[in-house]
């Protein structure tokens, strides 16, 4: 395992949270996932201009956004460099957006926070968070969506992929792709839950309006961060309807053996 911390910590950005590189962790057969090619972060609708400078400093060539339609409309992606903006949305079939796609309208009404809150104490949100997450693997735009996040990345060229918070239908999209590169199952929880220590922190307004009109912040915090169980969840659905993640890539995705093969050539280093 290489100290990813370390290089997470490199990057001076003012305004995007959550962000990293998804390389740089080995793989069982003895590789490396290679750096500097694949990044991950949450929404980038506030970058700075220092942030946008750092982003098209990566020579990034793609922007997808995993998020929803009405997302990415109220809150647009800025232009960074040369890099193709795509709109894949996973949860286009879902009935409902989990947070925190909506905290803004949610801490501005506080009869909206005490039901909320009502929710989130009797652990109905962190039932609605596990069924989100069956969802990013089954719901037919999330197989959609991540079928093209991944053929387009075929190339090889530098790529961000993100979502509001960047943890969820972010977090999905990095650690099948770290698992298909080979990656440790511990490896691949230690970048997911590295979360917690780079989104969280940004999400202290919320915290404190949350609380600030009768809520308990504590309660949020299931939603806003990650936990190993949600990503179980994800893992134990590919092992119910696939077997495996590779035959959830040829299967769900539609990403066969040698397109996969050509991900490993792009992605993976000795």
């Amino acid at each position: 395992m290489v100290n990813v911390t370390e290089q997470i910590d490199k990057p001076a950005l003012t305004d995007i949270a959550n962000f990293r590189d998804v390389g740089g962790w080995d793989t069982r057969d003895g590789r490396r996932v290679v750096t500097g090619r694949l990044f991950r972060s949450a929404a980038l609708d506030k970058a700075s201009d220092s942030d946008r400078a750092y982003l098209a400093g990566l020579g990034l060539q793609t922007i997808a956004d995993l998020r929803s339609v009405a997302e990415a409309d109220a809150a647009p992606d800025p232009v960074i460099g040369d890099a193709r903006a795509v709109l894949l949305d996973v949860l286009a079939d879902a009935a409902e957006v989990a947070a925190p796609a909506h905290l803004d309208v949610l801490i501005a009404d506080p009869e909206a926070v005490a039901k909320a809150n009502e929710r989130l104490a009797d652990g109905s949100g962190v039932e609605h968070m596990i069924g989100s997450y069956r969802g990013l693997v089954n719901l037919p735009s999330a197989k959609r969506a991540y079928r093209d996040l991944f053929t387009g990345m075929l190339d090889g060229t530098p790529t961000l992929f993100h979502c509001t918070a960047g943890k969820d239908r972010t977090g999905w999209a990095a650690a099948s792709f770290l698992t298909l590169m080979g990656v440790d199952r511990d490896d691949v929880y230690r970048d997911y839950l590295l979360t917690n220590d780079l989104f969280l922190p940004a999400m202290a307004p919320v915290f404190d309006g949350f609380e600030a009109a009768g809520g308990d912040a504590d309660l949020l915090r299931p939603l806003l961060g990650v936990t190993a169980t949600y990503l179980n969840v994800a893992f134990d659905e590919v092992a119910i309807q696939y077997g495996s993640i590779d035959d959830y890539f040829g299967e769900a995705l539609g990403i066969d053996a040698d397109a996969r093969d050509r991900l490993r050539e792009h992605y993976l280093v000795e």
